[in-house]
């Protein structure tokens, strides 16, 4: 094999996708400190790899029952923003194809604002349907937030076009047309719910900015309406806008006051 430079070879490792390539193998002899730190690095990104590879299967397991019992368009759905002070409660349904891949998926809150924005992209021009579902402030306080969530959820659900024939939803129970499973931490263990939980986090994030650009003092592009002592201080100073929920402590609390 020609003598490669160290850059050439950390070049060519980054096309190659198994340890029993030939020109891996021909690498292990070659002393080069730098070549084995390439190496070393080229086997952290495999095994990295793997473990991605191998919790998406497992994030597929009630995406592969389902199927198997002849289900085809399975939705998943999943909500964000129960315990903000401001901004509504936002729902996403999500229908994929058998095929979908994107190892590295997890619940929103595991991942990082950029993961989350460039699995949004994939995830939209991916999936067979999609669609997204908010109840605002001020019917949270008319209904709570428990029934404003459900009626989110079956918001998006319904707005899905093609209709889905199975239903996986996060932890919640829901009285649809369509059979479902409502899986404990479901946007950790199931791909689809998963997709949803990114869909609706990054539509209610989005939103969140830009109220704060009308609001600019309660770091909504911050905090994304949670209690945070920044939001904490600004209403105390402040007051409340009109997209806070006064049913929600200690919102509630100080509006009694008065």
């Amino acid at each position: 094999m020609k003598r490669l430079s160290i850059a050439e070879i950390e070049a060519h490792l980054m096309t190659i996708e198994d340890d029993s390539n030939p020109f891996l193998l021909e690498l292990e002899s070659d002393e080069r400190k730098g070549v084995q730190t390439a190496i070393g690095r080229w086997k952290k990104r495999l095994e990295q790899k793997q473990v991605l590879q191998a919790k998406f299967f497992e994030m597929n397991h009630y995406e592969r029952k389902y199927r198997a019992e002849g289900f085809q368009l399975i939705a998943g759905v999943d909500e964000v923003g129960r315990g903000p002070l401001a901004g509504p409660v936002a729902c996403a349904a999500v229908i994929l194809p058998e095929d979908f891949y994107l190892p590295g998926i997890d619940d929103s809150k595991k991942l990082t604002e950029k993961k989350r924005e460039e699995y949004d992209a994939i995830i939209r021009k991916e999936a067979i349907a999609l669609s997204i579902a908010m109840v605002h402030a001020d019917e949270i306080d008319k209904i709570n937030i428990y029934e404003a969530t459900k009626k989110a959820m079956k918001s998006a659900i319904v707005s899905l076009e093609p209709k889905p024939d199975f239903l996986l939803i996060d932890a919640m129970k829901l009285d649809t047309p369509f059979p479902a499973d409502s899986i404990i931490k479901g946007d950790a263990n199931s791909v689809t719910i998963a997709a949803a939980s990114i869909i609706a986090k990054v539509a209610r994030d989005k939103m969140m900015k830009e109220l704060s650009n009308e609001y600019p003092k309660y770091g909504f592009q911050h905090n994304m309406g949670y209690g945070t002592k920044e939001h904490l201080l600004a209403i105390e100073k402040y007051g409340i806008t009109p997209y806070h929920r006064k049913s929600f402590a200690p919102i509630k609390d100080s509006i009694a006051k008065y």
